[in-house]
């Protein structure tokens, strides 16, 4: 018997890097599961279905790529995936590479609906719906707070969007407006578990996202860092920034390897006052969840510093210049900042459906 077979859902990021398209599948799948416990689920990398451990290659590269040469990233980033963004054309090159792998798929699974958090799955379902090869229920849930030129649209029946900006953007590509819904960018459950905080605690989460990566070092040198602020430095899986941080024995900061726990990592929200990150989609719409104020001290070339241009406008995040960390702190709440963050937030959250993720799966699967 094909272990596929009697799949009713599928759930398809791309790589299996423990990025943002994963977190967001995993969290699809858990509210699935909750509305539908007697029906089978399964997430998949279309690279590595289709490849066997090439994927491991490929996602070497990747990271290297972005980490030593970020600048030549960013450029072909922007080049190819963001600039024109209302340009939709097909991408043979993936189409000879993916698609008789995602056609396989499809056929050894025959699944009721399909939810893609990746572009490329997206791309390639897009392109087998609109020539009837594909009868399943088709949902792109985006990452990221803008969409790239790589996602599939035509034939993709459901829209599960971060904004209201990034809906209106499918209305200007043809998109009927009743198959868009602004959702965020979707977080586990968990995150909606909240204790009432009353005391100001002067502590703060310290992310590089789940790598570890960023300018961590310059943003914790010895020079900069605070004296009255409490940091807990989340090193994610860069075991070196780990065993540094133990061995400095500072008092001002909590090093914390990585945390697959969903509720060990809601507990440390709630623990901080504000979040200091990379413009990742899914942590930054856990820090809004939670309704932490976001200072960016650094974005990844390509999809995160279009991030920071679409959460500047919404007046979500407050970007770190070079002036000391504890200063610009201190500063953001002595004149009132997170007032209107809070401000900005309760526009945000009324713009978002008022339906939890489980809730609009079941409708969209009755409908």
């Amino acid at each position: 018997m094909n272990r596929l077979s009697d799949t009713e859902a599928l759930f398809l990021p791309f790589l299996q890097i423990p990025s943002g398209h994963h977190h967001v599948a995993d969290t699809l799948m858990t509210e699935y599961n909750q509305v539908y416990p007697q029906k089978r689920s399964i997430k998949l990398d279309l690279l590595a279905y289709s490849y066997g451990n090439l994927e491991a290659v490929v996602s070497s590269i990747y990271t290297n790529w972005i980490k030593y040469f970020p600048d030549s990233y960013d450029r072909l980033y922007q080049q190819l995936a963001f600039k024109k963004a209302t340009k939709r054309t097909r991408h043979f090159h993936y189409e000879l590479l993916f698609r008789p792998f995602l056609d396989k798929l499809i056929k050894d699974t025959n699944p009721e609906i399909l939810f893609f958090t990746h572009a490329l799955p997206s791309n390639m379902a897009s392109v087998l719906k609109q020539k009837k090869k594909l009868s399943a229920i088709t949902v792109n849930v985006y990452t990221d707070f803008f969409i790239n030129r790589l996602w599939g649209i035509n034939g993709i029946d459901f829209h599960f969007v971060p904004s209201v900006s990034v809906r209106d953007f499918l209305i200007r590509l043809g998109v009927r407006e009743d198959a868009i819904f602004v959702t965020g960018i979707p977080v586990h459950p968990v995150f909606r578990q909240s204790r009432v905080q009353t005391a100001f605690r002067q502590s703060l989460l310290v992310t590089g996202g789940s790598l570890g990566t960023g300018r961590m070092n310059e943003l914790l040198s010895s020079g900069n860092l605070p004296t009255q602020w409490h940091l807990y430095i989340l090193c994610g899986q860069n075991r070196q920034l780990y065993q540094h941080l133990l061995q400095k024995q500072l008092p001002m900061i909590t090093p914390i390897p990585y945390i697959e726990s969903k509720q060990e990592m809601n507990e440390l929200y709630q623990k901080v006052d504000a979040v200091i990150t990379k413009p990742g989609g899914v942590t930054i719409s856990e820090c809004l969840i939670k309704k932490k104020p976001i200072f960016i001290y650094n974005a990844l070339p390509g999809q995160e510093k279009i991030n920071v241009q679409e959460l500047s406008q919404l007046g979500l995040i407050h970007q770190l210049g070079e002036e000391a960390l504890e200063t610009q702190i201190n500063r953001y709440f002595m004149e009132g900042n997170d007032s209107y963050f809070m401000n900005q937030l309760k526009r945000y959250d009324e713009e978002r459906i008022n339906q939890t993720i489980g809730e609009l799966i079941q409708r969209i699967m009755n409908s």
